[in-house]
């Protein structure tokens, strides 16, 4: 059985979203039917309709989302605002019932806010992670601070996860010398195989449905290769002659 994923991130709207809808789409092509569920929430649930969107599947906003808080604040306070705690005990036996369940398919977990993020009382996706044994995706937008960013939270990620986390860098809308030279300086403080940029996502209808670029495709299956999903390792990208496909070598990702 695969581990599960767990995308999280450096802040708020990084592209959490977008990359797990983009992951979610290359999974059913694959024919792995994925499971994706954002477990807790607060405010819009627009990332949630999106997830389903891509999933293909008929299954309710609440089914996906249980832990669902109507006040635009972190978790935790919104919580408190509605006077029902979000607890741990219940967040895990939500997703360890989607884990079990899942018959071997992929099942990636989308956190709210940062890693540290308070989604309850007593815990955030940090915790998560380690009660789960899941893959950290750590995603972070590829600007200037961005080192700063990501090392904080792989220092703040549990020690037995570092070696399985992926950190992926977001590309922004114009690219500058700082987006071309991060991955660059950030290889020299984790593990290069681990860091991939990815091709911008250049489409106005949005990650559930925009039309996937070969170069884009290719970077994802790459990404569910590294995050240990068995299907995608058989599959070997194809390239466009002279030009090599590799984590580190552009500076590009969807936005």
């Amino acid at each position: 059985m695969n581990a599960p994923l767990f995308i999280t991130g450096t802040d708020t709207d990084v592209g959490k979203t977008v990359l797990t809808v983009l992951l979610v789409r290359v999974l059913r092509e694959l024919d792995l039917q994925p499971i994706a569920v954002k477990p807790v929430s607060a405010g819009d649930r627009a990332d949630v309709r999106l997830l389903a969107l891509a999933a293909g599947r008929r299954a309710s906003l609440d089914e996906l989302n249980p832990f669902h808080f109507r006040s635009p604040l972190a978790p935790l306070l919104a919580a408190r605002q509605e006077g029902r705690p979000s607890r741990r005990t219940a967040v895990l036996a939500f997703l360890r019932k989607k884990i079990r369940g899942s018959a071997g398919r992929p099942v990636l977990i989308e956190g709210a806010g940062g890693l540290l993020t308070p989604l309850g009382e007593g815990f955030s996706a940090r915790e998560l992670i380690a009660d789960l044994r899941a893959i950290p995706i750590v995603v972070a937008v590829n600007k200037l601070g961005v080192i700063n960013q990501v090392r904080l939270v792989l220092a703040a990620l549990p020690p037995a996860a570092l070696r399985r986390t992926l950190v992926i860098l977001m590309s922004t809308a114009s690219p500058d010398l700082a987006s071309r030279t991060n991955i660059v300086l950030l290889k020299e403080f984790f593990f290069p195989d681990r860091i991939y940029p990815l091709p911008r996502l250049r489409s106005k209808t949005g990650p559930a449905q925009a039309a996937l670029s070969p170069r884009l495709r290719a970077s994802l299956i790459q990404l569910l290769a590294a995050a240990g999903i068995s299907s995608a390792r058989r599959i070997r990208p194809i390239a466009k002659p002279g030009r090599q496909i590799a984590p580190a070598r552009s500076a590009a990702a969807p936005s």
